[in-house]
């Protein structure tokens, strides 16, 4: 205990301070991301957006893709102009791009908005992360970043509690929280943070992006790296369905009354804060029990998956993950997502960190730093292609309201089109009385009638892919001599 006292008061003022920046802004994030499908799918008279499946894919797949790619220059600009004042424009172009969010109704503009959204987080990103590894060593660098990663999934666990209470009351105060929790980074970045020491860079902007961009294509001429790199979308792909499919499969197929009568009957006043005025549990609510489950097992999977060889641990992590993701979209009832978002979790938890390790071990010594530096690419292709997915892909084979159009169409039902007269659920009632069912009887009857379930198997078939790969490149690919 002695040891790990010391360890904690060897930290100095802005490592604690930037763990709190970090803690804020995945807070303000995850509580505006998780529940973002919802808003960019929902019925219009709930005060969401009402826009398809697809335009909801490719606004969320591209413009995180293009947030995931930002960094690898954006690292640049901070090491140019400093920390400190790149941190404040970070902040206030978050600030303000959760108001833009929320102000428009346009789809341009929602994705505009979006991306210059993106652009204050991608500024933010790198920026952070240099900072925790300046105000750490040697001797404290893995508690150091144990801890950083614990406020990261604290955030990701906190913001969409808020959140799920906010949209009840009004979508706008969704982005509205996450604006103020920014500005409340912004005040801390003034009062108490203070520039690291870094090495003055006095060659332009222009010319330190051109080295940059050299320097990452001569970490990608590494023919071992690019082909990991590659094979890692897989699993990214498959992963980030948690937030692009998933909380829009509950709400359309799962009717959560069961779980807050669970909880109801174990706790009512849990039941009663968790849950909903209609007592359901809101979709949100569920999938942020993968940010559960990490904040409390993280530590003891990590020490269970310690021996392991990095790729073996990430071949072992994505099998479990794939068996999770497919118990997740398998069955319409929601009591089965307490197992399945556990299984799911326990594979991110033995195999997300490892990638980062591998990473390192795989880099020659003098280029960890730039090797590290392309780590981002795999996340960015995994979000486009899970874009891709949820939206095209999920609308053609399990979207509720476009099955429920083909059965319409099929029984030659006189029902208007929807529009800004006649919304989703507007919709919904008017098939409900003329095929003469309640909405649970509707649900029930697409559910049986299509299968929209069996997106499981497309989901789960990446991510065993990606294992069948990643097997293939660990015996034929990585020489047995190197073998890491």
């Amino acid at each position: 205990m002695g040891k790990f006292s010391s360890v904690i008061k060897s930290y100095p003022r802005n490592f604690w301070i930037s763990n709190v920046l970090e803690l804020f802004e995945r807070w303000a994030w995850y509580g505006m991301f998780m529940v973002l499908a919802l808003y960019l799918t929902g019925s219009t008279d709930t005060g969401a957006l009402g826009f398809s499946q697809e335009q909801k894919g490719i606004l969320m797949g591209s413009v995180v893709a293009i947030l995931y790619v930002l960094p690898i220059i954006t690292g640049a600009i901070a090491d140019k102009y400093g920390y400190k004042k790149v941190l404040a424009v970070s902040f206030i172009i978050l600030a303000s791009g959760y108001v833009f969010m929320v102000s428009f109704s346009s789809y341009t503009l929602v994705f505009l908005s979006f991306i210059y959204l993106a652009i204050g987080a991608a500024l933010f990103k790198p920026v952070i992360s240099a900072c925790i590894a300046k105000t750490t060593n040697p001797s404290n660098s893995s508690i150091g970043f144990g801890f950083f990663y614990m406020m990261v999934n604290i955030g990701a666990f906190i913001g969409p509690i808020f959140a799920s209470k906010l949209r009840v009351i009004n979508w706008h105060w969704v982005f509205i929280l996450s604006a103020g929790v920014i500005l409340l980074n912004l005040l801390l970045l003034i009062l108490f943070f203070k520039e690291p020491e870094r090495e003055l860079n006095s060659d332009p902007l222009l010319k330190s992006l051109k080295i940059i961009i050299k320097n990452i294509g001569t970490a990608l001429s590494d023919f071992r790296f690019v082909i990991f790199l590659i094979l890692i979308v897989g699993f990214w792909t498959m992963y980030n369905q948690l937030f692009y499919t998933l909380p829009v499969f509950i709400e359309q197929w799962m009717d959560t009354s069961s779980v807050y009568n669970f909880l109801h009957s174990i706790s009512p006043w849990l039941a009663q804060k968790i849950g909903t005025k209609e007592a359901t549990i809101a979709p949100e609510m569920l999938t942020n029990l993968d940010a559960m489950y990490i904040v409390l097992f993280q530590i003891l999977i990590s020490y269970l998956v310690m021996r392991l060889k990095p790729l073996h641990a990430m071949i072992s992590g994505f099998l479990v993950s794939s068996i999770g993701i497919a118990l997740m979209f398998m069955f319409n009832n929601p009591m089965f997502l307490f197992f399945s978002i556990l299984i799911f979790a326990i594979g991110e938890m033995s195999s997300s960190p490892k990638i980062t390790e591998y990473i390192g071990r795989i880099a020659p010594k003098e280029k960890v730093a730039l090797y590290m530096g392309c780590s981002f690419l795999p996340m960015a292709g995994g979000n486009f292609f899970a874009g891709l997915l949820s939206g095209k892909v999920y609308q053609k084979t399990s979207d509720k309201l476009s099955l429920l159009k083909q059965e319409v169409s099929t029984r030659s039902l006189n029902i208007p089109e929807i529009s800004e007269k006649f919304s989703q659920n507007d919709y919904y009632a008017e098939a409900c009385n003329q095929m003469n069912m309640t909405y649970a009887e509707l649900t029930e009857y697409l559910w049986q009638s299509y299968q929209p379930g069996k997106i499981w198997i497309i989901f789960a078939s990446i991510g065993i892919g990606t294992v069948i790969l990643l097997t293939i490149y660990d015996k034929f690919i990585i020489k047995k001599t190197i073998r890491i």
